[in-house]
C-alpha cells in the first residue's frame, strides 16, 4: 500500500461519524447495509451520512453496490487489511511478530 492511499484512508477514519459507520459496516458483514439502515440505527441524518460515505468510498474503506432501487454499502476488507498490514509491517523490529493467541497483541 502506499503512503498517499494510507494518509487518505486514515484522515477518512479520523472523524466519529465515519469511524462510527465503518465499524458498523465491519460488524454487518458481507450482508452490508443501506443508507436507510444505517441512518436509523446510527441515528444519522441522511444527509449527513451521505456525505460521510461518499468520503469512506473515495478512501477505498468502503463499496457502494446498486441492488434494484437500494445502494449497499460494504466495508471493503481487503484495503482494511492493507492498512493493518501496512501500520504494523515493522512492529518488531524487522523480527517475526510473535501474537499472544488469547489477546491478540504482538508480543515484541
Amino acid at each position: 500500500m502506499e503512503e498517499t492511499e494510507v494518509v487518505k484512508s486514515l484522515a477518512a477514519l479520523a472523524q466519529p461519524v465515519r469511524l462510527q459507520v465503518f465499524r458498523a459496516l465491519i460488524v454487518t458483514g458481507d450482508t452490508g447495509l443501506t443508507p436507510g439502515a444505517m441512518a436509523e440505527g446510527l441515528g444519522i441524518p441522511a444527509n449527513t451520512l451521505s456525505f460521510h460515505l461518499k468520503e469512506l468510498v473515495h478512501a477505498g474503506l468502503v463499496t457502494q453496490e446498486r441492488a434494484s432501487r437500494n445502494l449497499i454499502y460494504r466495508a471493503a476488507y481487503e484495503r482494511m487489511n492493507d492498512l493493518l498490514g501496512y501500520l504494523t509491517e515493522n512492529c518488531c523490529q524487522g523480527a517475526a511478530c510473535a501474537v499472544d493467541a488469547a489477546s491478540g497483541v504482538c508480543k515484541c
